[in-house]
């Protein structure tokens, strides 16, 4: 279904790829998630549509466009039943090589970027770490100048699809804290090849989306061209900084698109199923809940896209990109929820699918900022209140 806001141009952009994915329809995904085998042909088609370019620049090969084409692209992909299946599978190529748009060199934007938006080569984006977490001032990989270079070791956790990248972008301590004015400071960007000699990728065992594993990282001895630092030693986690909106607002908009997969196989089922001589969709114990489900999944939608509006005007989003996330979250968990229920003792079956949706829809309640976090931002910096940690 269509917003309002929506260009001609920005409608062809949802029915383009929701034309790719009808290709790919539930036993797909189910297939994937049962097996854990990467959706090769789903990404492989994506690609050859130009769609993981979406929102890199037309002088590499992309399309030039926004965050708010960026997230109706993802959103299509996760409303087709794909889920986060489906769209965490390209969701790094979106707007993961940014870095390399905004702060790499000529060189650099030329070489990687074609063939990421190609798919010739993929990458992983390495920051969190077993005893840091969020607080990403405190990381202990370490990048130590050599003659030619950098010498990196250190270990990263939650590193997504390194079982099939060639590439890995990293962020590295290059300077001691200590030795730094602010804790921020001293970090470092590399984009580099992943060489499997020197960095062990072990899969996490997971809830869900078992098809787009995650990983713990063991990096020993990886040696690092000069060449492969993206902009200026020491100024990486700003340059983190400025991929924080839009990431929040593309796991908002893949959440609300699960939550209405999971609204749309709810109540089909609904008007399907006769208990009593009547179908369960004429009971108010059933409607509410389901009416409840898409207006919370629309505000969220709307607050989304809102952000991602303000981003491509070049206007401050940081509240607005937060708390969509927070709500697309909620509002797709919540979804997810009401269409297991809605199915009762179906719900808890496969075939059903809205299993699947409910354990997928954790993920955006936990990544890749806590429900609790995006509260402590809000009250800080919208409602300036005192700092709490």
């Amino acid at each position: 279904m269509s917003g309002f806001w929506l260009t001609e141009e920005q409608d062809a952009i949802r029915e383009g790829v929701a034309r790719i994915c009808a290709n790919y329809g539930d036993e797909y995904w189910r297939k994937t998630d049962e097996t854990g085998t990467f959706p090769e042909g789903f990404v492989a088609d994506m690609a050859a549509g130009g769609w993981l370019g979406v929102a890199m620049p037309e002088s590499v090969g992309g399309a030039g466009l926004g965050l708010t084409e960026a997230s109706i692209v993802m959103q299509t992909v996760a409303q087709s039943g794909a889920g986060f299946s489906g769209a965490s599978a390209i969701h790094l190529n979106i707007f993961g090589p940014m870095p390399l748009v905004k702060f790499g060199t000529d060189a650099q934007r030329q070489h990687h970027l074609p063939r990421l938006i190609s798919g010739e080569d993929k990458m992983c984006f390495a920051v969190t770490e077993p005893n840091s977490g969020l607080d990403t001032s405190s990381l202990e990989t370490k990048a130590e100048r050599t003659n030619d270079g950098y010498m990196i070791n250190g270990r990263k956790i939650w590193t997504t699809s390194a079982q099939r990248a060639n590439k890995i972008l990293i962020i590295a301590r290059t300077t001691p804290k200590d030795q730094c004015a602010k804790p921020t400071q001293g970090l470092s960007l590399f984009y580099t090849d992943l060489d499997r000699a020197k960095i062990e990728a072990n899969p996490i065992p997971k809830m869900g989306r078992k098809a787009v594993e995650c990983n713990t990282l063991f990096i020993d001895g990886l040696e690092v061209s000069k060449d492969d630092l993206v902009g200026e030693e020491g100024k990486g986690f700003q340059y983190l900084l400025h991929g924080l909106n839009p990431e929040r607002v593309l796991f908002a908009v893949e959440a609300v698109g699960l939550g209405r997969a999971a609204l749309n196989k709810a109540v089909a089922y609904a008007k399907e199923r006769v208990v009593f001589g009547r179908p369960i969709g004429q009971n108010q114990g059933i409607q509410h809940p389901l009416a409840k489900a898409w207006a919370e999944l629309e505000a969220a939608d709307l607050l989304a896209f809102k952000a991602a509006a303000l981003y491509d005007r070049g206007l401050e989003c940081g509240a607005e990109a937060n708390a969509a996330k927070y709500l697309g979250a909620e509002a797709g968990y919540s979804a997810c929820e009401t269409a297991v229920l809605t199915h009762g003792g179906m719900g808890y079956a496969k075939e059903y699918d809205v299993e699947r949706y409910m354990r997928e829809a954790m993920i955006a309640r936990i990544a890749p900022i806590s429900r609790e976090m995006i509260l402590n931002y809000i009250a800080e910096r919208v409602l300036h209140l005192p700092k709490s940690y």
